[in-house]
């Protein structure tokens, strides 16, 4: 399966019943469902039920762990459909039990007030490494799993195998592989699935862990997204994440995206756990 189909796997829903739809999970996932599939594919159960409206705002919590080899039942509850503002909830199920939860709201496209924080200073995304050509030219043998939709090239990378601490603030740009469909809602639903990917690093990088140890027990907690504007991510963004806070076994990041152009096209927030086995 190439990268462009499991975009188009994962989020293009089945519809089963009236406002239920099963998920599938790409077969070369098979240690475990990424979160942001899982935010990606509730967003777009949550869109077969809305019309003429786009999403403002998303929240999730991850309740259970997924399991890739199983469809994924989600159902969509009509929460409120208003003048301005529509609200849907969204559970996902597997094997009879909630893994996944989402609330999101849409609005009637209208302006108002406009403005915006800058785009820090960044090397542009040329000659810059993707994530797989890091770990490649530390010499490791990369799998399927590190063979993303979503190409991820970082701007700081911490040195591979460092534990030296560093400070908590991680800065990626990434992009569809592939360019996907070109309407705001499929583009802010391949967003919401991006958007999972990096943003625990922040909290990682003041502290002495190595991924490939097997002693990290991470896992994302909860999920935000604010959509501010349009979209095509098919091109370059800038994910500037920061992490002002980790305590009690959980570390607290949030982030601004950028189009390569400058603009703010949305922000996320996500606490994650973090802890050693």
């Amino acid at each position: 399966m190439t990268q462009t189909d499991e975009l188009d796997l994962v989020l293009n829903l089945e519809t089963i019943e009236l406002d239920m739809f099963r998920g599938r999970t790409a077969p070369e996932r098979t240690q475990r469902i990424y979160g942001g599939q899982v935010v990606g594919q509730a967003l777009t159960a949550a869109y077969q039920t809305i019309e003429g409206r786009v999403c403002n705002s998303l929240h999730s919590y991850f309740i259970r762990p997924g399991d890739p080899k199983a469809p994924i039942l989600f159902k969509v509850e009509r929460a409120r459909d208003g003048g301005s503002f529509s609200i849907r909830r969204v559970i996902a199920i597997q094997h009879g039990q909630q893994i996944f939860n989402l609330a999101a709201s849409f609005q009637v496209p209208e302006q108002g007030f406009e403005h915006q924080i800058a785009m820090p200073d960044a090397p542009g995304p040329e000659g810059l490494l993707n994530e797989v050509q890091l770990r490649e030219q530390a010499g490791e043998k990369v799998s399927s799993d590190w063979t993303w939709p979503i190409e991820v090239r970082p701007v700081n990378p911490r040195p591979h195998g460092s534990k030296a601490p560093a400070e908590p603030v991680y800065i990626v740009w990434f992009r569809a592989t592939t360019p996907f469909r070109d309407d705001p809602a499929a583009q802010q639903c391949v967003l919401a699935y991006a958007s999972d990917m990096t943003l625990m690093d922040a909290a990682l990088r003041p502290h002495p862990v190595d991924w490939d140890s097997g002693r990290l027990q991470g896992a994302s907690l909860d999920h935000a997204v604010w959509f501010h504007r349009p979209s095509d991510l098919g091109q370059w963004h800038l994910y500037v994440q920061e992490s002002p806070s980790a305590s009690g076994a959980r570390g607290y990041n949030r982030a601004s995206i950028f189009s390569q152009d400058g603009v703010l096209v949305a922000s996320a927030t996500q606490e994650a756990l973090m802890r050693w086995r």
